[in-house]
């Protein structure tokens, strides 16, 4: 099990978590909600019954309170929380509790309708008051604000809780892809100090062969061979040392660029792959701002991926040049095995490699490189397994 797999586990495992904590919230918010509904449900039935009790006759009422009305009016006026409206048969509001309402009187229907309605669309219920044979009266209610407040208050945390999440996990990540960067950085200064000395080393040794053997012309080939590899060495010690630095960018000729990285990799790859690239003299010229070392790093990489993605050592490489707009794009397209289309943006992770040998840096040493260096963006523009992958870099046109 590699690195991203471990990652994708605990990424379900943290939002499985997320979902019980959610659960449990809401499910406890409920429960508070329906308990406080179920209370003002019954302050609701208190108001009712005390207002049954008010429109007792005197006596009756004396009677029953041992004198004394303290306890019904109480009832009524302790109400703070709960929407109420008290209306009689001809549509006169004689009461009204948290309604918002400042206006006591005789309302036309057209109004009646107005707050009926809005405590109808807010869930009101009817309750019918009979106070004596021909006192009717009927009391609204609906739940109140605090109950309105409580039902979004777990979206409310939720979200608050999601908020802070998401500012740590940026924060994180970018504190996290800094320190990679510092780790890359570090790594590619110090590979390109390890290899100046035994480069310098390996020149004086060839300039003292080549003298030696100043008589033999098969072995100043061999030598020349040599020295241009060497030369090589520098160019790739030359490109380490660059990382972390921006380039310079200098306008070039696309296709020409393009031809020197067919040239170089096809007298080092297997005889049996193919090479198919536009000839430059035979095309328009597209201009582009390159740094032409790093940028052939780029190209090197996608194309040693195709061979080492053939089986055999068999196969076939093609390139194409076109434009999209302000845009040049390349298009590199291999005969291998292509990749799963679950690891199209994987592949461009430091660490990430199909290879048993390799620190898989090359593709997000070439995303920094065309991403970051010369403003253009490298993807998968598709694969398929069995077929061959197609890679995509586009790179800004420096206009004329």
């Amino acid at each position: 099990m590699d690195i991203y797999k471990r990652k994708s586990y605990w990424k379900w495992y943290l939002a499985a978590g997320g979902m019980v904590i959610i659960s449990i919230s809401l499910l406890y918010t409920k429960y508070i909600a329906d308990r406080l509904a179920e209370r003002e449900k019954q302050q609701a039935q208190q108001y009712v019954e005390a207002q049954r009790l008010l429109g007792r006759n005197e006596t009756d009422t004396l009677q029953f309170f041992h004198c004394d009305m303290t306890f019904p009016l109480k009832i009524v006026q302790d109400n703070t929380t709960v929407p109420i409206l008290l209306l009689n048969k001809a549509g006169q509001i004689e009461d009204w509790r948290n309604v918002g309402e400042d206006t006591l009187g005789k309302i036309d229907s057209a109004q009646l309708r107005i707050v009926y309605r809005k405590m109808i669309e807010a869930g009101a219920d009817t309750i019918h008051v009979s106070q004596s044979t021909d006192i009717e009266k009927y009391v609204i209610y609906t739940h109140s604000r605090l109950l309105d407040l409580l039902r979004w208050y777990p979206f409310i945390q939720l979200f608050l809780i999601a908020a802070f999440i998401a500012f740590g996990y940026l924060g994180f990540s970018a504190s996290r892809r800094a320190e990679e960067n510092q780790v890359w950085l570090g790594m590619a200064k110090e590979t390109a100090h390890q290899l100046g000395t035994p480069i310098t080393a390996i020149l004086g040794w060839v300039e003292t062969l080549k003298a030696l053997n100043e008589g033999s012309a098969e072995n100043q080939d061999m030598l020349d061979e040599l020295r241009n590899d060497v030369t090589r060495l520098e160019l790739v010690a030359d490109r380490f040392s660059k990382i972390g630095a921006k380039p310079e960018l200098v306008p070039v000729n696309l296709y020409d660029q393009l031809e020197k990285c067919r040239v170089y990799m096809q007298r080092r790859a297997p005889r049996k792959v193919q090479f198919d690239f536009p000839n430059p003299n035979e095309q328009t010229p597209v201009w582009v701002g390159l740094n032409a070392p790093l940028f052939d790093w780029v190209i090197e990489n996608l194309l040693r991926n195709a061979i080492d993605a053939m089986e055999n050592g068999v196969g076939k490489i093609t390139a194409i040049v076109y434009t999209e707009g302000r845009y040049a794009c390349i298009d590199v397209t291999d005969t291998g095995k292509g990749i799963p289309s679950s690891k199209f943006k994987t592949v461009f992770k430091p660490g990430y490699s199909t290879k048993t040998r390799g620190w898989g840096l090359g593709l997000s040493l070439s995303k920094r490189i065309v991403d970051q260096y010369h403003g253009g963006r490298i993807l998968v523009k598709k694969s398929e397994a069995g077929t061959g992958t197609t890679f995509t870099v586009r790179l800004p046109i420096v206009e004329d």
